[in-house]
């Protein structure tokens, strides 16, 4: 079913990511992590991608060898696992970094082919060892471009202009979308024009990028109405889980932490308190929403479901 159709139900939904787990681990710690939150009737699950990244190998004589290493792989596999195991939607994250177009095609094709037509668009992050995107030869270097080849192949049209008599495939198309700004735009107003030449290109609806002001929200989503971007607007949240997140949130993804939970949460003698602050705050948070009537509250699980259980157990 498109993620789409869900929307148009006057009922938030509860929805939650997970990531891959690192090469060599076992599916089970996948399948760990979503058991405790079906009772909760997610209508679907997304499942991140990642890019390679540059591992240095040191040699006798302190020489590094830089070698590289792709720790995440298998979303497509995953999200086939989880659709067959559970009989629910995925969303597999497609990302620009990394991959050439006819990979990017190829991978689309695999999905097509095992019935998987929800998708989540995004550029993805720089390399951590420059700092800065660079796209793959004959990559992507913007989402834009990436919706534009999924646009594409939904009207049958593929990177090989000769073929004949393609089949259209039907990809309903998400992006991400920065209620504190993406740190690479010059102002927010610049953000939400790019934002907005996305859902121009194709795009059906949006999830945010991680919040703690529910007003951050409610901000963005007036933004985004009053520069025509009509689509609906998902919030994402995650619950704050250890003491180092007050330093590693902000750095790694660019956002505000309230003062008023950074003083809850430097009161904390230890991480279980930590996590316990984490759990209150989102289930404010969400049923702040949830009275809001948003379409959906997605949760970002990082590989740990016992405090997403703990907030839907309170809000849904």
């Amino acid at each position: 079913m498109k993620i789409t159709e869900y929307l148009n139900n006057n009922k938030t939904i509860f929805s939650f990511e997970i990531l891959p787990p690192q090469k060599g681990a076992h599916i089970s710690e996948i399948y760990d992590t979503i058991d405790p939150l079906m009772e909760f009737n997610p209508k679907y699950i997304n499942v991140t991608y990642h890019r390679e990244e540059i591992v240095y190998k040191k040699h006798p004589g302190g020489l590094l060898e830089p070698q590289t290493v792709r720790k995440r792989p298998g979303t497509v596999g995953i999200s086939a696992s989880i659709m067959h195991k559970y009989k629910v939607d995925v969303v597999p994250h497609i990302i620009c970094g990394g991959f050439s177009k006819e990979e990017t095609e190829n991978a689309l094709i695999d999905l097509h082919f095992l019935g998987i037509n929800n998708l989540l668009l995004v550029r993805g992050d720089a390399d951590k060892t420059t700092r800065k995107f660079i796209s793959e030869p004959n990559g992507h270097s913007h989402a834009n471009e990436l919706i534009q080849q999924v646009t594409n192949m939904n009207n049958g049209i593929y990177l090989d202009e000769e073929l004949l008599n393609s089949t259209p495939t039907d990809f309903t198309i998400g992006v991400a979308g920065y209620p504190e700004k993406h740190n690479e735009a010059p102002n927010m107003d610049s953000d939400i024009r790019f934002l907005k030449n996305k859902v121009d290109a194709g795009a059906d609806y949006i999830v945010t990028q991680m919040f703690f002001d529910n007003t951050k929200y409610f901000s963005f989503l007036e933004k985004c109405r009053n520069a025509g971007i009509n689509v609906p607007i998902i919030p994402g949240i995650k619950p704050i889980s250890i003491k180092e997140h007050l330093n590693i949130l902000p750095q790694t993804f660019h956002i505000d932490l309230p003062e008023a939970l950074v003083k809850e949460a430097e009161k904390c003698k230890n991480n279980a308190d930590v996590r316990k602050l984490g759990v209150e705050w989102a289930i404010v948070q969400s049923k702040e929403l949830l009275q809001n009537k948003v379409p959906v509250i997605h949760y970002f699980s990082m590989g740990k479901s016992d405090n997403i259980r703990q907030i839907a157990e309170s809000v849904f």
